[in-house]
């Protein structure tokens, strides 16, 4: 059986496995790999600040800060330098982009309705669009909040309180949006693979993507008759 959707294109290295379809190029799953790395870094050294018990058995809090403040800065490179890429930009308008069927999905989960008919999806479905819209978002205002405590002397009529509150409050919901993706990735072991590998099995992307599917079918057959017509 020969791989279809997405199998082919710039970002293609060598023959496709039998029965999968190439859902993540190299570029994408490094950044997905960076970003990860540097919000682990991020979320650990301010555990090792706020949590007591914690930071005693660590030490070293000048270093925990440092780590913290670097990591956080670093955060946005993964994706400026991702979008080098053309999957990885085609990627982020699949992201920002909220189509009908998204808001089909969104009423199939309100009502606990799991039929693949009842939840059509493209490459992202309405949640992971959520997910990485909200997620964006939060790192913008983490960022800005946490350079103000930074560099509060600079800007003394800002009330370093204010900052503190809105980072660590925005810290916890981060948290706790963080623990819910681990779950739902260790869920979907396909899912993972996908990221670990670019590939996915055909089956799965017909159950959870069917319309990313007729998509690619598309764009290969347009493609094809422009080759065709030249």
């Amino acid at each position: 059986m020969r791989s279809t959707a997405g199998s082919t294109g710039p970002t293609g290295t060598g023959p496709e496995l039998e029965g999968r379809v190439r859902r993540f190029s190299t570029a994408e799953r490094m950044v997905h790999r960076a970003t990860g790395c540097l919000m682990l870094l991020c979320v650990l050294s301010a555990a090792c600040l706020y949590l007591g018990p914690l930071a005693q058995w660590v030490g070293r809090r000048h270093l925990m800060v440092t780590v913290h403040e670097w990591s956080g800065i670093a955060l946005p490179l993964p994706l400026l330098l991702g979008l080098a890429a053309p999957s990885f930009r085609a990627d982020l308008r699949r992201l920002n982009r909220f189509a009908v069927y998204d808001r089909q999905w969104l009423r199939a989960v309100r009502r606990r309705r799991v039929s693949p008919a009842e939840r059509p999806a493209g490459k992202f479905n309405a949640g992971q669009k959520l997910f990485a819209g909200w997620i964006a978002g939060a790192l913008l205002v983490m960022m800005c909040t946490g350079l103000l405590m930074w560099f509060m002397r600079l800007l003394p009529w800002i009330s370093r309180t204010s900052a503190i509150f809105v980072h660590d409050l925005l810290a916890w919901a981060i948290g706790f949006v963080l623990v819910a993706h681990a779950r739902k990735a260790f869920a979907d072991p396909e899912a993972r693979l996908g990221m670990r590998t670019g590939h996915v099995s055909l089956a799965w992307a017909q159950r959870h993507h069917a319309r990313w599917l007729t998509e690619e079918h598309a764009r290969e057959g347009d493609a094809g008759e422009r080759r065709t017509l030249e």
